[in-house]
């Protein structure tokens, strides 16, 4: 039986992603895969043969009869698709190494996964100094020896090397997760589910030849990847790339690449809204952004701006779960399940499904404290594990479900809308809270550019709320306005509205713009950048939290054995 093409020519029934990267071969359309820094501007049919030339390379010098694991510690340059692809056409497995860390943190990443060999750049040398002696080859990718080393292979074609056959089963790559809670940990992705992943959401989108795609998130990131690199891959779209995410440079990108879709995660659609607005902003090709966390609000504002609409999804790297966007779905939601999948959103504790949510005629939750609770799989599940980490995979399915770690809300008419991670839920006078549904209030504060709520402990029970704003400067915080909004919040519960406030120039956030909640929350009221506002109790006005006030605080905590739960 013949395999069906998509418009660009690869193979629409494909069951692995080394038969994706084949189907570039012979496809001389300019535009495959571009960057600005450092330059590179490769026909599709010079990516596939680029990505077969490093496979040969690579077949030479991985060790024989063992598990070929490849580093990649590189910004978003044209090597990182391009060794991505190799390790395909091999066998091999890439992993995503995160730049950010650093000594002990790297060390522990590239131990744990056992790379054999390491693809770098002289810009993330330094990062290996002072790390205990390598055993395993290093190349260093815009150094002139590695240009000679790779020219004997520029003749390869895709299938010449293979260490391990490219099966639709064979663990291809090993992405971290964000490690804002413990050490992270090295999500298996095999070549069927990535290949299935990008031919799904080509079909979701309708995205083609005729598409560019404009990864500006990190690589190392499954975002970019999954999201963003194999769907291009699926649909035979070009691939254009940002070394880094730079706000400033984004729509000068889009527009110099003619990029039609591109993905995003966390505050990245909040710095691009922070920017200086022109006239001209919805003068560009853009038809379609991708991602998670930007927010009602935010997309509401970017779709005016930009003229860009937003597609908010679920579906985490792990594979565990996944929800399906739609566009009849009301403001907010993410999606439902697909055909056959059991997705539920249950009480964490006892398993119980959690009933639905009550909304009111402006889409706005009225029943938080029952209708949030885990969302979990109880069927079919795609998650394949974490590499060398049983302990955590069971947790993960533990009672024969898929637990998410992530806070929903199911409305009457079935649809799913994210509420937070379950690290966010806070307690408050015994009423469950999730932090993503105050955070979405938070975000309609005409003076806020962005929001974090999250909990600090209570001096006798319990939490306290605290929220982050990152406003353009620490004297802008007005606490009568802010407490004149909250009033007028009719969808914000009283035990909502935040005790403590601390005011940012901006927000800390990880690599992948994810807010590093859990610094927020070690440093809570007493320490960090910024100012800290407070009301002392509920419905008292907001005052500047003075070192005599945080000394009484202390004395509190200290009277009732829970000074210890500050700062963890």
């Amino acid at each position: 039986m013949s395999a069906s093409r998509s418009p660009g020519g690869a193979r629409a029934d494909a069951r692995t992603i080394a038969e994706l990267v084949r189907a570039r071969w012979g496809d001389h359309r300019a535009g495959g895969l571009r960057c600005r820094e450092p330059h590179a501007d490769l026909s599709h049919h010079a990516a596939a043969a680029g990505a077969a030339a490093r496979a040969a390379l690579l077949a030479d010098l991985l060790p024989r009869g063992a598990e070929p694991h490849v580093g990649l510690l590189l910004d978003n340059t044209a090597e990182y698709p391009l060794w991505l692809a190799a390790a395909a056409l091999t066998g091999a497995t890439a992993v995503g190494l995160n730049p950010t860390r650093r000594g002990a943190e790297l060390a522990r990443d590239l131990g744990h996964t056992e790379c054999a060999l390491l693809v770098t750049e002289r810009a993330h040398l330094p990062l290996l100094d002072g790390l205990p002696p390598l055993t395993l080859r290093t190349l260093v990718t815009d150094e002139p020896a590695y240009a000679a080393l790779l020219a004997p292979y520029e003749g390869a074609e895709p299938g010449d090397a293979v260490v391990r056959p490219p099966d639709p089963g064979r663990r291809m790559l090993l992405t971290f997760t964000s490690g804002s809670t413990g050490a992270p940990k090295a999500v298996i992705v095999s070549q069927g589910r990535l290949a299935a992943a990008g031919q799904a959401l080509a079909r979701q989108f309708g995205t083609g030849d005729d598409d560019v795609h404009y990864l500006c998130m990190p690589m190392f990131h499954g975002n970019a990847v999954i999201a963003g690199w194999a769907p291009a891959l699926a649909g035979g779209a070009g691939v254009a790339l940002r070394r880094r995410f730079s706000a400033s440079g984004f729509l000068p990108d889009v527009r110099t690449y003619g990029a039609t879709y591109f993905t995003y995660v966390g505050r990245a659609v909040q710095y691009l809204l922070d920017t200086p607005a022109r006239p001209d902003d919805a003068d560009n090709p853009l038809r379609l952004g991708f991602g998670t966390e930007a927010g009602p609000v935010d997309a509401g504002r970017f779709a005016a701006r930009f003229g860009v609409r937003l597609v908010e999804g679920y579906g985490s790297s792990e594979g565990g779960a996944a929800l399906r966007h739609s566009d009849d779905a009301p403001p907010g939601a993410v999606g439902r399940p697909g055909p056959g999948e059991d997705l539920a959103v249950v009480d964490p504790e006892t398993g119980e499904e959690r009933p639905r949510a009550r909304l009111d005629t402006g889409g706005r939750l009225l029943n938080p404290g029952e209708a949030v609770g885990e969302l979990v799989n109880r069927g079919r599940t795609l998650f394949e594990g974490y590499w060398k980490n049983e302990e955590a995979a069971a947790a993960r399915t533990r009672a024969g479900w898929y637990w998410t770690g992530d806070l929903f809300f199911r409305d009457g008419d079935g649809w799913f809308h994210f509420a937070g991670r379950a690290d966010d839920r806070l307690r408050v006078d015994g009423e469950n809270l999730a932090a993503a549904v105050v955070e979405n209030i938070l975000a309609r504060f005409p003076a806020a550019r962005s929001a974090a709520v999250y909990a600090v402990p209570d001096p006798v029970s319990g939490d306290q709320v605290m929220a982050a704003l990152a406003l353009d400067g620490p004297g802008d915080f007005a606490p009568d306005a802010f407490a004149d909004f909250l009033a007028a919040q009719s969808d914000l519960s009283t035990k909502a509205a935040p005790r403590f406030v601390r005011v940012l120039a901006r927000m800390p956030v990880t690599a992948t713009n994810k807010i590093r909640r859990a610094e927020l929350r070690r440093e809570g009221f007493r320490h960090g950048e910024g100012e800290v506002w407070w009301s002392p109790a509920r419905g008292a006005a907001y005052r500047r939290l003075t070192a005599e006030d945080v000394a009484k605080l202390l004395a509190r905590y200290r009277e009732h054995g829970r000074e210890e739960l500050l700062g963890r």
